[in-house]
């Protein structure tokens, strides 16, 4: 008996040492697969912005809104009807007189050619590299990544391998052409930039974001195929990103985040931005009542994601205080709360869509005049230029020397599908303007007073949610 009692204990003796042995070995293989994992993993790259250039024009191509109602009615192919609807909208859309049109427009006649368009894009895309790359002393062997924008126009070969074969970049570049993305795509196109920048080390990313309007005039009568006539205009931009560590010391801006959401799921927001035939077989943009509505639903989801990444603590608080109120206490009808965003950036930068989405914004988020300064000062002085029309709206903030080293910057785009982005740059320096500004030469007469006018006609208007 005392012979089992010994073995037994001899026995639980063993089995706690091998558990013993077994849980330190475990533990020290786990130590050394976290040890290998922090070894091994490539940490994230930091994104730069370089510089950038926005296309100006040449001033043979400004019109004046009473020049371009002279042209549309010139032209025979618009009833009456339609030219009074452009008009009115004309005069409420926001837009100046010294906007900048397709070379198309102010002649004789409207007969585009693919030749017409390609020459509007070549002069866009190439004036604005060609400032860019003498603006950084780049040299073109050095781009490993292009990516451009342009949504209605599209050309074989693509628009990338034009920039490919005009600058002669090297064999291996890594290029993407983005089409029927909608004026968005300029800031997707820095999304997409960034995850590249994440595989390719050492390189740099030239984004080009452009439109060509040349061939999408619309000749028609209905109205709301018509918007596009009025309000877009001719424009392009040209960025520099880099992920070169060495760039933290001469780079204008850092990218902080990059944020995109899409409805396109929401028949409303699929169909209120749609290319389509009118009655009579006419190719138009038709911008229908759902616009506003689908511009908001989308925006507010793209605010809540951004919000959750530059928002500071005490707005969080606030906003989840609100939302649980909301719900738990529904018969006292409490207001959402909007969070005030002021507090996580100097500079905001929204796409000039038009005037009642820039009031709609400004209502929503409440921002100051001085928040939306840009965004309304490049719609009057270039009009909606899609993509491109966030970088003019920073080439104003350089022009004013209002941008100081460290602060943050908001630039958001949204477009047909519906979709919206959001980028956050935080600024290396303190950045003033140069002569390959496009504001440079007329800074000085800018704010200028804009009148208080009606709505845009009632193809403009919001309907109500189901």
């Amino acid at each position: 008996m005392f012979i089992i009692n010994l073995n037994l204990k001899d026995l639980l003796h063993h089995i706690i040492n091998f558990k013993k042995e077994t849980m330190f070995l475990a533990l020290l293989i786990t130590c050394l697969l976290l040890l290998c994992f922090y070894m091994t993993k490539r940490p994230s790259c930091k994104v730069y912005l370089m510089d950038f250039a926005c296309y100006k024009p040449p001033t043979s191509q400004k019109c004046t809104k009473e020049l371009l109602m002279k042209k549309a009615r010139d032209t025979g192919y618009l009833s009456e009807g339609t030219l009074d609807f452009m008009k009115k909208t004309l005069e409420r859309s926001g837009l100046g007189d010294s906007t900048y049109l397709a070379e198309i427009f102010l002649g004789e006649k409207y007969t585009p050619s693919i030749k017409d368009s390609r020459r509007e894009v070549e002069m866009a895309v190439f004036g604005s590299i060609d400032m860019l790359l003498a603006k950084t002393a780049l040299r073109c062997e050095d781009i490993g990544i292009v990516i451009v924008n342009c949504c209605i126009y599209n050309t074989v070969p693509s628009l990338s391998s034009m920039i490919v074969n005009r600058y002669k970049l090297r064999k291996n570049v890594v290029s993407y052409n983005l089409v029927g993305m909608g004026c968005s795509a300029g800031l997707l196109a820095i999304g997409l930039a960034k995850q590249l920048l994440q595989v390719h080390q050492n390189t740099y990313a030239l984004i080009v974001s452009t439109e060509s309007i040349t061939e999408n005039g619309y000749i028609g009568d209905d109205l709301s195929k018509f918007i596009i006539n009025c309000l877009f205009r001719v424009g392009g931009a040209s960025i520099l990103l880099s992920n070169h560590p060495s760039d933290h010391y001469n780079c204008k801006y850092r990218l902080l985040h990059s944020v995109q959401n899409n409805t396109s799921r929401s028949d409303r927001s699929y169909n209120c931005i749609l290319q389509e035939e009118d009655s009579v077989g006419t190719v138009g943009i038709t911008i229908n009542k759902d616009l506003l509505v689908a511009a908001i639903t989308t925006i507010e989801a793209n605010l809540t994601a951004l919000g959750y990444l530059i928002l500071p603590i005490t707005e969080k608080v606030l906003y989840l205080v609100n939302y649980i109120a909301r719900n738990l206490f529904t018969v006292y009808k409490i207001q959402p709360y909007v969070p005030n965003y002021s507090k996580a950036i100097e500079h905001f930068l929204p796409h000039v869509g038009g005037k009642p989405v820039l009031d709609e914004l400004q209502k929503t988020l409440k921002f100051s005049n001085a928040h939306m300064e840009a965004s309304r000062m490049t719609l009057y002085r270039y009009g909606n230029t899609s993509s491109s029309s966030i970088w003019y709206e920073l080439a104003y903030l350089e022009a004013q020397s209002r941008v100081k080293k460290g602060d943050r910057i908001w630039q958001m785009a949204f477009g047909s599908g519906f979709k919206c982005s959001s980028v956050i740059w935080c600024a290396m320096k303190t950045v003033d303007h140069d002569d390959k500004n496009p504001w440079t030469d007329e800074i000085d007469g800018f704010p200028v007073t804009l009148e208080e006018c009606e709505p845009v006609p009632v193809f403009f208007e919001p309907t109500k949610k189901n």
